[in-house]
């Protein structure tokens, strides 16, 4: 080996050190969007002769804040409502004469829905703009779960405007918590379980009660010791999760960044150990 060459070893041992950890980095980093997108899945609509109907379900938002200006899923066109400072601005007058002005020309009667607080949402869309510093999520009703008939699925955007440069650098947790301002997710379908099961056991305990004044007294069941209940960890594996948990809904994996969903939560990995659970 030549003195010259033994002499370039240590610059291209010190231009390898810098290269490589950004090299990882660029390659791990996951985007705002994707990180939404993970959160948020968007419902799936299909239509036939009888109308809409939701093809596959998206999450279930619930509404935390009124004046949502909606319109039924047929329409063309679609209402932005702008959520900034605390508050939801509804479309201007402009906006809903010239809506009026087109439903006119194809002689159909102007129609538009305010939803309620509490009213269930389906995520539709979800679209950000960090040169405008805005995050618009599309929602769709969930008619079965307002008990709207007949169904008409109003849709609406909501656009969550941020402070000038802030989105560029914001975290996904810091995004969710503004638009869970607005719109939460909602847990129905776990506490529709458990109550459910609650109502089965009252239902058995009334039955044995019954069944002992009937019978005379009964001879005491043995109580069973109740099982452990299943726990997570901070820093436990994903192996360690199933083995838990069981087998998850749905897994999304973004980078070094890994999601499992199961019925009444998900659980967040970060190379392979657990992270957060929400």
């Amino acid at each position: 080996m030549s003195k010259k060459f033994h002499d370039l070893i240590p610059g291209i041992v010190l231009l390898a050190a810098t290269i490589v950890p950004i090299s990882l980095a660029n390659a791990q980093a996951v985007s705002l969007p994707e990180q939404l997108a993970a959160q948020y899945k968007l419902v799936k609509m299909g239509s036939d002769t009888s109308g809409y109907s939701v093809v596959e379900k998206g999450t279930l938002l619930a509404i935390q804040k009124g004046g949502i200006l909606a319109v039924p899923y047929g329409d063309q066109n679609i209402l932005s409502n702008k959520y900034e400072g605390g508050t939801i601005h509804a479309p201007n007058g402009l906006a809903l004469m010239g809506r009026k002005s087109i439903m006119g020309k194809f002689g159909k009667e102007q129609t538009t829905h305010l939803f309620a607080v509490g009213d269930k949402v389906y995520a539709m869309k979800i679209d950000v703009n960090v040169a405008k510093d805005t995050v618009t999520l599309g929602v769709v009703a969930c008619d079965t779960c307002n008990k709207t008939d007949p169904p008409t699925y109003n849709k609406a955007n909501v656009v969550f405007q941020f402070p000038k440069g802030s989105l560029a650098n914001a975290s996904a947790g810091g995004v969710e918590d503004t638009i869970g301002q607005v719109l939460s997710i909602s847990n129905d379908d776990a506490q529709q379980g458990g109550d459910q099961g609650g109502q089965q056991q009252g239902d058995q305990q009334q039955g044995g009660e019954q069944g002992a004044q009937q019978g005379g007294q009964q001879p005491a069941a043995q109580e069973q010791p109740a099982a452990e209940p299943a726990s997570i960890e901070k820093g436990m594996t994903t192996d360690q999760v199933e083995a838990a948990m069981g087998k998850p809904e749905k897994k999304v994996t973004l980078g070094t960044k890994q999601i499992y969903y199961y019925k009444d939560m998900k659980v967040i990995f970060l190379s392979g150990k657990v992270s957060d659970v929400q």
